[in-house]
């Protein structure tokens, strides 16, 4: 109980540092984030500080929209199950090998770095 108990902390963590992350990269400000999306500035800060721990799907979602990011990715760092997990991630298990002993730190900036390199190719830039 307590290992899930501190599993979910850290996971919110991830979650908030995630997306402070991906609203920087886009170069938006919590206001400007609040006016696009209707999610209030404080609740917003709240939700990057960790102090809201599991935001709605809904949320989440919009979020994704507007950072530009895998909506997936969101869920997953909020702690949320996906459909079909197996099949999605067979390709993961796959690297999980080559990436065993990563740090906290270093697997938020690679997941970092595979959002911007998504984007990227989404907006047509090499």
């Amino acid at each position: 109980m307590l290992a899930k108990i501190s599993i979910m902390i850290d996971s919110s963590k991830r979650l908030g540092q995630f997306l402070r992350a991906a609203r920087e990269r886009k170069g938006l400000t919590l206001r400007a984030v609040e006016q696009s999306t209707r999610i209030s500035n404080a609740y917003l800060s709240q939700l990057e500080s960790g102090k809201i721990k599991q935001p709605s799907p809904v949320i989440l979602h919009k979020l994704s929209e507007i950072y530009e990011i895998s909506y997936a990715a969101a869920m997953l760092h909020a702690g949320y199950p996906l459909p079909n997990e197996d099949k999605q991630g067979e390709g993961a298990k796959r690297m999980t090998g080559s990436f065993s002993d990563l740090t906290e730190e270093e697997e938020i900036e690679l997941s970092e770095y595979l959002t911007f390199i998504r984007a990227r190719r989404r907006r047509g830039t090499k």
